[in-house]
């Protein structure tokens, strides 16, 4: 026998309820709500608040962050960090963060720069959201008021810009019925004699380099600006020297004719504008070497000048990355032009007088209508400073010279450039088209300057037999001369045998 055996079994009796069910829980709820009470009426149990939780809202709260986490952890997945740690730690000094933790390998600093370059983009695009927010409450259009003498200026220069435009257009369409074969025949003949230049003249100007030189209206007088400060008119083309001006105690950098200066312009009159490195702008006339009149107002360089082909405007660039204008006649400024992210360096007007074209430090160019103060082209595609600008003859076309060695031709008409002639070996320092416009002189930091002819603008001629850079050239009126200036302090004379 088992010890089992020892135990009688024992039967579970069956209890058996006497009346209907739905009686028997109702008696069983009233008994748990009886305790419920009995329990708070204890003070077991608290049922003061009726707050609650929420356990969907609670898990879908959880969800959101973890697949926000999943997101981020893919980006910074998708984040390529160099493998040099060199570079690594290089990235996380750069942020303002350690380069190296206690303990960390090359593998955990690279995660590491994941997780910070990933978290100071999300920064970078709330930033970014917040200010283009800013600028929409912002973009109000607002408006500088000009002085009365500004609108008089407009005004007189629109009404005299329209007859030679139309002049200048009516040309054109006579040029236009000229039959093909002797315009072909012309631009032959205009390349034959630009290929047999030769220097017919050198001489020494100073005893510093000539920055620049230009040919007076008559042809029959060159001048030359140096770094001693000194301005020198000689004669064409014997070279004997007329008249020295001093006035400058610094660099010149530029020198302008008055576009009537030995032609209707009286001599007494102002028939020279120069300017030099330390901001000041002198005007002289053909009688005395003293200056008649500054131009005061710049406190920095003033590189270039050029005159309205009115003669009554004169433009000035300045370091100051702006450009004015200045009413002669009313002797006063009335015109003080910004634009230019950087320095303004050259300026130069179309021959109708109603557009100006400037090139800037910032490796741009723009184009502006005197008449209503708008810019109407941005010259965009050099890839250093624009060093020189000259308007072609045609009225639309516009050459740029550029510290990037080459040479833009721009079309006002497309609002583009149309070519680009990978012109020298080194900066362009100047550039001039000739009367018809068919040809374009370069002039470079190389020690030389080229004649480049249209269409194609295929090279022509190099002018060689300087020993420095070429700093300056011009083309007289006359078309019968070019004239460079050298650092090497001499300028030369070129010419047709």
């Amino acid at each position: 026998m088992s010890d089992d055996d020892d135990y009688p079994a024992v039967k579970r009796q069956k209890k058996l309820h006497y009346g209907g069910l739905d009686e028997r829980l109702r008696q069983e709820s009233s008994s748990s709500k009886d305790a419920i009470t009995m329990g708070v009426d204890a003070g077991n149990i608290n049922m003061s608040s009726g707050d609650t939780f929420d356990l969907e809202e609670h898990v879908s709260e959880q969800r959101k962050e973890l697949l926000a986490e999943f997101e981020r952890r893919k980006k910074i997945r998708q984040i390529t960090v160099s493998t040099d740690d060199a570079e690594v730690k290089a990235q996380l000094r750069s942020y303002g963060e350690p380069i190296c933790l206690f303990g960390e390998g090359p593998a955990d600093r690279r995660n590491r720069l994941r997780q910070l370059i990933a978290e100071v983009g999300e920064q970078n695009l709330k930033q970014k959201k917040e200010e283009k927010q800013k600028k929409g409450d912002e973009n109000t259009t607002w408006y500088h008021e000009g002085p009365v003498s500004l609108k008089r200026a407009r005004l007189w220069i629109a009404e005299y810009s329209l007859p030679r435009a139309e002049k200048r257009l009516e040309g054109a369409r006579e040029a236009k019925l000229i039959p093909e074969s002797q315009q072909n025949a012309k631009r032959q003949e205009l390349s034959r004699h630009m290929r047999s230049l030769s220097a017919i003249g050198s001489q020494i100007g100073d005893t510093r380099p000539i920055s620049y030189c230009q040919f007076s209206p008559d042809s029959k007088m060159l001048a030359t600006a140096s770094w001693s400060g000194l301005i020198k008119l000689w004669s064409v083309p014997e070279f004997h020297a007329i008249k020295t001006l001093r006035g400058h105690n610094n660099n010149v950098g530029c020198i302008a004719f008055h576009p009537q200066a030995t032609k209707s312009l009286d001599p007494s009159e102002c028939s020279i504008a120069t300017c030099a490195a330390d901001g000041s702008v002198k005007l002289w006339n053909l009688e005395s070497e003293e200056p008649i009149a500054n131009i005061e107002g710049h406190d920095v360089r003033v590189p270039r000048v050029a005159y309205h082909p009115s003669g009554r405007f004169l433009g000035t660039t300045c370091f100051d990355n702006s450009w004015r204008l200045w009413d002669l006649e009313a002797q006063e400024e009335i015109l003080h032009q910004e634009g230019h992210s950087k320095a303004v360096y050259c300026i130069d007007f179309q021959s109708d007088g109603s557009l100006c074209a400037t090139g800037g430090m910032d490796a741009f160019g723009r184009v502006w209508d005197l008449r209503t103060g708008r810019c109407i082209m941005f010259m965009e595609g050099h890839l250093k400073s624009v060093l020189a600008v000259n308007w072609s003859p045609n009225g639309y076309h516009i050459a740029t010279g550029s510290e990037d060695n080459s040479v833009k031709i721009w079309d006002l008409r497309q609002r583009a450039c149309v070519y680009t002639i990978p012109a020298h070996n080194n900066l362009v320092s100047g550039v001039k088209f000739q009367g018809s416009g068919d040809v374009l002189v370069t002039c470079s930091y190389d020690n030389t300057a080229k004649v480049w002819a249209h269409p194609g603008w295929a090279p022509v001629m190099t002018l060689a037999g300087h020993d420095g850079k070429v700093m300056g050239v011009d083309i007289s009126p006359d078309e019968k001369h070019i004239a460079t200036a050298s650092f090497d302090r001499t300028f030369k004379l070129w010419a047709p045998e």
